[in-house]
């Protein structure tokens, strides 16, 4: 079976065939993402065209200080599974822990995404040490903050992916002793101001879908105060959680010896954070298939600044 929607020709619809990636998945894949932004099911055809199209910017992606959860959270993308699709459509060209290359290569891989010529766009991972100049986090031999300084000022766009990017995360949680800060905060000086995907970690439909839209729209998405896109954080969790939508926002749900709350209703009487954390997981869920509260968990907010120091303790009984 070819593809022969009028994509643009890079190798890479073969390639997806080739993994097996049929063109209906594909297809199905980019209709779910469209609906994922909010565009409708009939926007697929264009992120389509626009995943597989000649020229499109390399992906560069750097990783800081971080438990490297947010690339486990892409590599698990379940239906279609990360190395058949998305690697290929978004031209991910420089990734540390999954690259082949190490040393000297890996330097040279990095230096030609950099200097693409259709540009790229730069992807972080983690918070920056900048306690002593970024000494505490170094690739290389380079500091995380000089890495990070020679690189993302010269980007088409940058996307801050997962909470200690956005906000600084653990790293940045007291007594902070590396100084870390998030990309926005510790950048601001060389007018570095990315996109933030918050989450901890966050669901990789909100990064690909971000990318898709750049490449899409050739500019940014509406961004909430938080620089965080409101196609996918507009909503607080609580809005869209199915266990009780009756409920507004700081309510508390019936106690817990009631028949109302034997049935599974809401856990905000159990700390969840979900009235004050915006975030899609009930619509998008994780690998399509649950989300925290939906598996009984009470939301942490993890998508909100500070939410180390601020959301604790995620437990109330």
């Amino acid at each position: 079976m070819k593809f022969s929607v009028g994509l643009g020709k890079e190798g890479v619809e073969e390639r997806l065939e080739k993994n097996g990636v049929s063109r209906r998945d594909f297809l199905k894949f980019c209709s779910a993402l469209a609906v994922a932004m909010g565009m409708g099911p009939a926007f697929g055809a264009q992120i389509a065209k626009a995943m597989t199209a000649p020229g499109r910017p390399s992906v560069v992606y750097l990783h800081n200080a971080e438990c490297t959860g947010c690339s486990e959270s892409v590599l698990r993308t379940f239906q279609p599974f990360i190395d058949e699709l998305i690697l290929d459509t978004i031209s991910l060209d420089y990734h540390e822990t999954i690259m082949a290359a190490a040393g000297d290569a890996a330097e040279e891989a990095l230096h030609h995404a950099v200097n693409s010529p259709h540009g790229f766009i730069a992807i972080t991972e983690g918070a920056i040490p900048t306690k002593d100049n970024g000494i505490y986090g170094k690739v290389a031999g380079h500091t995380m903050l000089q890495i990070n300084s020679e690189i993302l000022p010269k980007a088409l766009a940058v996307i801050n992916y997962g909470t200690c990017a956005t906000f600084g995360g653990v790293q940045a949680a007291a007594p902070n002793p590396t100084d870390a800060k998030g990309i926005n905060d510790a950048l601001a000086h060389l007018g570095v101001n990315g996109i933030n995907i918050a989450g901890c970690p966050p669901n990789p439909y909100n990064l690909v879908g971000t990318i898709v839209y750049y490449l899409t729209k050739k500019a940014l998405p509406e961004l909430d105060s938080l620089n965080r896109p409101t196609m996918f954080f507009g909503l607080t969790v609580h809005e869209q959680c199915e266990r009780l939508p009756h409920f507004e926002a700081g309510e508390f749900a019936p106690s817990f010896d009631s028949e109302e709350a034997r049935k599974g209703w809401c856990l905000y009487e159990l700390g969840c954070k979900g009235p004050s954390t915006y975030n899609n997981c009930p619509k998008i869920k994780f690998n399509q298939t649950s989300w925290p509260v939906e598996a009984g968990h009470p939301c942490i907010g993890c998508s909100e600044p500070n939410f180390w120091d601020d959301m604790s303790p995620f437990y109330e009984m």
